[in-house]
């Protein structure tokens, strides 16, 4: 039988990954301090180059660019100064701690929760019209307290002229969502906690989101400048996104500058193109994932492009019904039956791992010490998940969901979840976006007839915090609990560390938000935010309670054959030593965002492959700071610009961190 040990540790140099795990030093205050001035700076920063400058979108990805990029920030510019100044510099287990909890900062305000929340919970009635019917056919069955219904507050978000932002109407609603979200972090704080050690020690997951800075800190105690720095493959790296980078930014300034287009497309079949482009970003973390891994997301996305294919020319119709926005019917529900299996596989992989887990929460003799080098106990972190999870299905219930059908809500949510987050720490995907979630499941699985009308209108608010999923918390969340690893010490400060830049984060994201959207008028700023995604709740339960539809027995095939096609290939991995495909790649190739990555994660494929049959593993070792500086030097691009077009004014100069 295949040993359960991640594919990229079979590599002639997978044992000697960037950063490999060791211990810096523990987790100390002026980190923490330094860590919550950082996360209000990308709660400032995100809305207001986001929304004011339609600027680089430094916050719309899982990896956090805003994160990588103060990090360098810190590192070349606050270390040699601390030097200079007679103070002692950062250590690493310092610089670890401030990363993580910008990790979990630059995953909170735009796309992550601010930038979303607020437009859509006072959309319903900016938007209502006679036209569209919300007012009759919405509104009487809202449930009040988790939307802004005050007309005159609502207005003044969208068309702005505000000097004052209307609490009174906002702090109702903005205490439910709290609830909720303290609720939903609580559960996905307590599942990476239980996981950590499976993923990390047992199976060895790569984690290369979280090795870049794990190997971007390493140095020799008390040297300011971090070893890595000093190779020159590292700038050279960087070098060539900071480049071509910022010949197209210049461009945007003076059009007689030529622009460099790395896209492209070719038609490979007649009805099948493909979209063909560089993307140094993501170029650097395939090259530190598993080849089988890497080799496998590319090919299930080709291979899903000729399923789709097949399936219109076989006249087949389910593809094309509507469940709503970010939602395919006929990927998603494949996509949902192959995460189910493959969280139910990685459980039951963890199963002695998470019996370990239980007898050490209930206090059974002999592991009073088994949790500690966790951020929080076991015990802390089960009653977390416990809490969390009865906590967000209450809310969902009172939302309006029947009550047999909350918890689904709850379960497929943190299912698809948990699988996104598994392919972060396993391929390094900087941004992974499902076709489906729990409104699309709920649709097309259990029907509008059983939702009823409420449960419709709370299906369509699903939508603030599993919807689009471009970015979602989890994933940073469990690499800022990775990066903990590398520290010693009182690790348990790191948990509330995280828990300051959450709250941190979130209050001043919400006033910023709503302060520009006061000042200026929502509609003047952020199309996307407060004229598009806003009424997506609204549209959606309108135009399902107009033609109540479902379940489809057709969705259930899907979902079936999805899981069905899921197991036989993690029987195949597993149990026979040379099967290539791994299973990841056929939930992921669902995907949208694979339409944009699947090109640079070839090339990330080919070069490793290359490098390893000529060079072998030393020459892969030596190449991986040049790696390392594509992925930063693109990161650092998008932000050097953003401060040079917050310095000028300069609106819409955007430097691709995924697309």
């Amino acid at each position: 039988m295949r040993k359960t040990v991640a594919a990229g540790y079979r590599d002639p140099a997978g044992a000697d990954q960037p950063g490999h795990p060791a211990t810096f030093g523990t987790v100390s205050l002026r980190a923490i301090l330094l860590g919550c001035l950082c996360s209000v700076a990308i709660a400032v920063g995100a809305p207001h180059t986001t929304m004011v400058l339609s600027g680089t979108p430094m916050g719309f990805s899982s990896c956090t660019p805003a994160a990588f990029f103060l990090l360098f920030v810190i590192i070349t510019t606050l270390q040699p100064a601390l030097g200079l100044l007679g103070r002692r510099p950062l250590t690493p287990s310092e610089l670890l701690t401030v990363t993580a909890m910008m990790f979990v900062a630059a995953a909170l305000p735009t796309r992550g929760v601010t930038g979303l929340l607020l437009p859509m919970i006072t959309a319903t009635y900016y938007y209502a019209s006679p036209e569209n019917e919300w007012a009759d056919q919405l509104h009487p069955h809202d449930a009040d307290w988790m939307l802004v219904n005050d007309q005159s507050a609502v207005v003044g978000f969208y068309e702005g002229g505000w000097e004052h932002i209307p609490w009174s109407s906002w702090l109702t609603p903005l205490g439910a969502w709290s609830l909720f979200y303290l609720s939903f972090y609580l559960a996905l704080i307590g599942i990476v906690v239980i996981l950590r050690r499976q993923w990390v020690d047992h199976e060895r997951l790569p984690f290369p989101v979280a090795r870049v800075p794990l190997a971007l800190v390493a140095g020799e105690r008390g040297d300011p400048w971090p070893a890595i720095f000093r190779s020159k493959a590292l700038w050279l790296g960087m070098a060539i996104p900071l480049v071509v980078n910022s010949a197209n930014a210049l461009h945007h300034y003076d059009s007689s500058i030529p622009h460099l287009d790395l896209v492209s497309s070719i038609t490979i079949y007649p009805g099948i193109s493909l979209r063909v482009g560089i993307n140094f970003l993501m170029v650097g973390f395939a090259y530190f994932i598993s080849s089988s891994v890497a080799f496998s997301l590319w090919f299930f996305h080709l291979l899903k492009l000729l399923q789709m294919h097949v399936v219109g020319l076989t006249g087949g119709t389910f593809q094309n019904t509507y469940l709503g926005p970010w939602q395919e019917a006929l990927l998603g529900q494949q996509a949902v039956g192959a995460f189910a299996v493959l969280v139910l596989s990685g459980l039951w992989f963890a199963r002695r791992h998470l019996a370990a887990v239980l007898r050490t929460a209930w206090g059974a003799h002999g592991t009073a010490d088994a949790d500690d080098d966790e951020i929080v106990s076991y015990r802390g972190a089960v009653l977390g998940l416990v809490g969390g999870t009865g906590g967000m299905g209450l809310w969902l219930w009172l939302s309006g969901f029947p009550g047999w059908i909350a918890p689904l809500v709850v379960v497929v949510a943190l299912v698809i979840l948990l699988g996104l987050t598994r392919a972060v720490a396993e391929a390094g995907l900087p941004t992974v976006t499902p076709t489906s979630g729990p409104s699309g499941f709920l649709i097309s699985c259990i029907g509008v007839p059983a939702l009823g009308t409420t449960g419709m209108i709370a299906t369509g608010y699903t939508l603030v915090w599993a919807g689009e999923y471009l970015v979602f918390f989890m994933a940073p969340l469990a690499n800022a609990v990775r990066l903990g690893q590398a520290t010693r010490g009182n690790r348990r400060r790191l948990y509330w560390s995280i828990w300051l830049a959450i709250a941190a984060t979130l209050v001043v994201s919400v006033w910023y938000t709503l302060h520009l959207a006061y000042t200026y008028g929502g509609i003047n700023l952020d199309k996307g935010f407060f004229t598009s995604y806003c009424k997506y709740p609204s549209e959606l339960a309108a135009a399902m309670l107009a033609d109540p539809r479902g379940p489809y027995p057709v969705a259930w095939l899907w979902t079936l054959s999805g899981g069905l096609v899921m197991a036989i290939l993690t029987i195949l991995y597993y149990r026979f030593t040379g099967w290539a495909l791994h299973p990841l790649g056929f939930p992921i190739a669902a995907s949208w965002s694979m339409h944009f990555t699947w090109f640079p994660i070839f090339l990330g494929w080919a070069l490793k492959r290359i490098i390893l049959r000529l060079g072998g593993g030393r020459v892969y070792r030596d190449s991986r700071p040049f790696f390392i500086g594509l992925i930063m030097g693109q990161f650092v691009a998008g932000g050097l610009w953003l401060v040079v077009d917050t310095a000028t004014g300069t609106r819409g100069n955007v430097i691709p961190m995924l697309f």
